[in-house]
């Protein structure tokens, strides 16, 4: 039984070990790897004591490794949403919403502000959260200050929901490349992995069930609110070509 159970640890710490295909070069993952190897020579060596030690801190520093990696990933996606709300917020000051939307233009900007403070203090959770809010604040800005996009032409879409693929082939390719979303599907994995997390399998793309309401990220300061109607006429999405 002994033997059993630490031949289970070792290779429960050995496959801790492999955990995630990013950032994994850190210096809790080295070690982590380093000391499964003990663990599995003090464990063929006949050496028990040690080789639970050697798992205990192989599985020590695997999970230390795997909150860095956590950190990392999570801080890549915090990088894109800031830039998204940097980048709304200068399209909104090019168009004059600090004095057309006063008050959603600073809300904007103090949200902004929180989110790099957050991000300096690696709190990426908040800093998320913050230029989140930043995005939302601007959600209704428009460029002629009254809720079209300056050409008389409603905004595009913020949200679209799925219909049925036998009547639509509604799937991540071919809804990016609906005019008013993204214009062109090779954009699709900006809808992926803004809506992934809500799917029932979020590592599966080809899996999205009609009735699911997608959120639309703007990718480069494009006017987006509320959900796609197909009573209106929209413009095309120009910015991913």
């Amino acid at each position: 039984m002994m033997k059993k159970m630490l031949s289970f640890a070792v290779a429960l710490c050995a496959s801790a070990a492999l955990f995630a295909a990013s950032y994994t070069n850190n210096t809790y993952q080295k070690l982590a790897d380093e000391y499964a190897v003990k663990a599995q020579t003090a464990f063929n060596a006949g050496q028990y004591d040690d080789a639970v030690e050697y798992s205990k801190k192989a599985a020590e520093n695997a999970a230390l490794s795997k909150e860095y990696i956590d950190m990392m990933l999570s801080r890549g996606t915090v990088d894109e949403q800031m830039q998204r709300a940097a980048e709304r917020i200068a399209w909104a000051e090019s168009v004059g919403a600090d004095r057309s939307f006063p008050d959603e233009y600073a809300a904007a900007t103090a949200a902004y502000g929180n989110a790099q403070d957050a991000y300096a203090g690696e709190d990426f959770a908040a800093a998320s959260e913050y230029a989140e809010q930043a995005l939302a604040a601007l959600d209704g800005v428009s460029a002629d200050g009254n809720g079209t996009d300056g050409n008389g032409t409603p905004p595009l879409p913020a949200f679209y929901t799925v219909r049925s693929w036998v009547k639509t082939g509604d799937c991540y390719w071919n809804i990016a490349g609906l005019p008013y979303i993204y214009n062109n599907p090779r954009l699709w994995k900006h809808l992926y992995q803004a809506n992934k997390d809500s799917m029932p399998q979020p590592g599966d793309p080809d899996l999205i069930l009609p009735g699911t309401k997608l959120k639309i990220p703007s990718l480069s300061g494009e006017v987006r609110e509320g959900e796609y109607d197909p009573s209106k006429k929209y413009g095309s999405y120009n910015g991913g070509r």
